[in-house]
């Protein structure tokens, strides 16, 4: 068993409570939540003071790449199409062992920045096997790329394969689903096919959507460093005359009985957000990684009236640098308690985890942190955890 006291604690679906603390049970899960004296103490539970902190719900991040953690600072490629390129030569140079290492550092880098939940993208399984491995939750998105619909079975044997590999390692903490990378790595044949795939087996989907003007380019008319890298490949490239949002929903990819989350969306105009919001979607949203490759700025505030589910996502550190979800927040223009709201329970939302985590609540998971008390100052500071807590365990700190 676990308590905590700290100078103010943050459950998210009450107001703060002040000298507040929070007990977590042998089993991992919250037993109570409320002012100190209130807060039984029992014999045999961890007793921990943070007089000077705040104390709220552990944070989810909608999107990361923990495989690439090795590589920050390492792509300096301006222009986008160049900088995927960039990326795909690095990975080719990357070995098993160095994913493996960079995916366990991202994992400790996350837990550092008080985050005790990530939606992970990647195509080597690392990050799953290191959230296993480590002890941590998450949703892990195995990653499948094939952009000539001739070799769409070859892709689909390879991603079958992964997901064969990798099962196993699901658990109650520990979700696997599927990612068909993006409209200019993916063809129409694949994604169909990956579509049908995770709708039989109920695996959740996620997918890079609307992200650059390239993407939109090489959707709408056929044109753009995409297509033309394509073309270059010798595959064929049709002008589909639909933004990216509305040739996946024309699909029928979007429109999902199990969850589909929409990565970045920030090429996109109101008759998309209809469309994002009808399929049921939810956004996970990248500002800094959006501002670094000059995509644009999504929009946040039409995503917000329209009830879509949005939570915030950090992308990789070879975008921006680290981890902060803070900073991410305060990119987002966000602040105080509507920033923590965002870094919680509408992040668990997003992923459809909000009856688990995501708040401090008695019988939720007990998945924690605690910041310094300036932590929801304005503006936002990137505040590092003083302790973070994953199902009752001390992760860090």
């Amino acid at each position: 068993m676990l308590r905590i006291r700290a100078g103010s604690v943050h459950p998210v679906t009450a107001p703060p409570i002040e000298d507040g603390a929070v007990l977590v049970d042998d089993r991992g899960t919250i037993a109570a939540v409320g002012p100190h004296a209130l807060v039984p103490t029992l014999p045999g539970a961890r007793e921990l003071h943070f007089p000077q902190a705040r104390l709220v719900p552990g944070l989810v991040n909608t999107h990361t790449h923990l495989e690439l953690t090795h590589l920050a600072g390492k792509n300096t490629a301006g222009e986008f199409a160049g900088w995927i390129r960039t990326l795909r030569a690095l990975k080719d140079a990357t070995t098993a062992q160095e994913f493996s290492q960079a995916a366990e550092q991202g994992v400790r880098d996350a837990w550092a920045a008080g985050v005790t939940c990530v939606a992970d993208t990647g195509s080597t399984g690392a990050p799953l096997e290191a959230l296993a491995r480590l002890g941590g939750r998450g949703i892990y998105y195995h990653e499948v790329f094939g952009p000539d619909a001739a070799q769409a079975r070859a892709s689909m044997v390879e991603l079958e394969r992964a997901l064969d590999r990798l099962g196993g390692l699901a658990s109650a903490r520990l979700r696997l689903g599927v990612s068909p990378h993006a409209p200019y790595t993916v063809s129409e044949r694949l994604y169909r096919a990956v579509d049908d795939l995770a709708r039989g087996a109920g695996l959740p989907v996620a997918m890079h959507l609307a992200e650059s003007r390239a993407e939109t380019q090489l959707v709408r008319e056929g044109s753009g460093p995409f297509a033309d890298a394509l073309r270059a490949r010798g595959i064929q490239v049709a002008r589909v005359a639909r933004s990216p949002v509305q040739y996946l929903a024309q699909l029928g990819v979007l429109d999902r009985a199990t969850a589909c989350l929409c990565i970045h969306c920030v090429q996109v105009d109101q008759e998309d957000v209809v469309l994002l919001k009808r399929a049921g979607v939810s956004i996970a949203h990248c500002p800094r990684s959006n501002r670094a490759h000059g995509h644009g700025t999504a929009p946040l505030a039409a995503f917000r009236r329209a009830g879509l589910r949005v939570g915030l996502g950090t992308d990789s550190v070879v975008s921006v640098g680290d981890s902060s979800l803070w900073a991410e927040a305060a990119a987002a223009g966000l602040e105080g308690e509507d920033a923590l709201r965002m870094l919680t329970l509408e992040g668990a939302r997003a992923l459809g985890l909000e009856s688990e985590i995501g708040s401090l609540e008695v019988g939720k998971a007990g998945d924690l942190a605690v910041f310094p008390s300036t932590a929801l100052s304005r503006p936002l500071p990137p505040a590092a955890a003083l302790l973070t807590v994953v199902a009752g365990r001390v992760v860090h700190g």
